[in-house]
């Protein structure tokens, strides 16, 4: 069973998974979910991996969070999902709102920290080639997903048409991600012996390594064609 405790805080805890799912379990993860959804000062923050992991804890969340303990793997992962794409579907709204009030100022702010004006113009080269289908796809890359709905504010996308991919991409990239890490622990555990509980910083590198890898190859090739 796994404790949900502050423990001392260091700015590097917010880039590990695990650090979220031991303090502050599902509270945390729905707040994550939403920031790197709708606000672009979350764009750092590790939603794959988060979701991810979620799903190899998903046993432990609901009990810590809201006191329920069900004894179907199945029915947990469901209520986990729909929780959590709400959480991202808010977020992606807000994004949205924000850039169709304040698209210009955006693109003329000077760079922070928090804010780098190069994504919002990779999110808005990767919304322009893919169309509708890029506010789903975004969700499955890291950084592009902050930007992309605010984004589709800016270019004024048709607010029904941006509500139906954005339900459709929070449930299949929050489902597809919980559902994956919660049986492939399963799987591993049962054939291998292999706690992947014990193993997470391998599990994140990978996901990070599969989810970043095309953001970085259109940026190498993108550059060689310039």
């Amino acid at each position: 069973m796994t404790h949900f405790t502050f423990l001392s805080f260091d700015f590097m805890n917010l880039l590990h998974p695990q650090w979220y799912i031991e303090n502050g379990g599902l509270w945390f993860i729905l707040f994550v979910i939403f920031a790197e959804t709708g606000l672009f000062a979350g764009f750092f923050l590790p939603g794959d991996s988060l979701l991810f992991v979620a799903g190899i804890y998903s046993s432990d969340l609901l009990p810590a969070a809201l006191g329920l303990k069900i004894n179907n793997s199945v029915v947990e992962l469901l209520i986990l999902g729909v929780l959590i794409s709400i959480s991202g579907i808010i977020g992606n709204t807000v994004g949205y709102w924000f850039g169709k009030k304040s698209g210009p100022f955006l693109f003329e702010r000077k760079d922070t920290f928090f804010y780098k004006k190069k994504y919002l113009f990779q999110a808005k080269d990767f919304y322009e080639l893919h169309g509708g289908s890029a506010i789903v796809m975004a969700r499955f890359l890291p950084i592009v997903r902050t930007f992309a709905p605010i984004v589709a504010g800016i270019v004024q996308m048709d607010k029904n048409k941006f509500t139906f991919f954005n339900v459709l991409g929070s449930i299949c990239w929050v489902f597809s991600m919980l559902f994956g890490g919660h049986y492939l622990q399963k799987l591993i555990l049962e054939h291998f012996d292999f706690d992947l509980k014990k193993h997470l910083e391998v599990i994140v590198i990978g996901i990070v390594f599969f989810t970043t890898a095309p953001v970085i190859l259109k940026m190498i090739f993108g550059k060689k064609r310039q």
